[in-house]
């Protein structure tokens, strides 16, 4: 009698948004990082550094500026820093696109 091969599932690393606590897979959320520089968005994911994770969606970011972010990478926001996150924040969309949901009657 042959053991038939067990067939392990990988392992998704998870990582909770600043903004709304919502707890997703590494991949799918945007990494912001505490540097020396002052904080900055972090497309690669690997920059050294404190790092926090939020969605692509504006209400999160908001949320994140109010206070959330600075405490999550435990630093104050400079101006700088602020004015650059909020630049990059008016450049994602002001809500989550539901595939499916909108427009089906029943």
């Amino acid at each position: 009698m042959t053991k038939k091969p067990v067939q392990r599932v990988k392992h998704v690393p998870q990582r909770t948004c600043v903004g709304c606590r919502e707890v997703l897979p590494k991949r799918k959320m945007i990494r912001l990082v505490r540097t020396t520089e002052g904080v900055q968005v972090d497309p690669t994911g690997k920059l050294a550094g404190r790092g926090a994770y939020l969605h692509d969606r504006r209400e999160c970011w908001e949320r994140a500026l109010k206070g959330a972010l600075a405490h999550a990478l435990k630093i104050a926001l400079s101006m700088d820093d602020r004015t650059r996150l909020e630049e990059f924040m008016n450049s994602l969309p002001a809500e989550a696109v539901v595939v499916g949901v909108a427009g089906t009657s029943m």
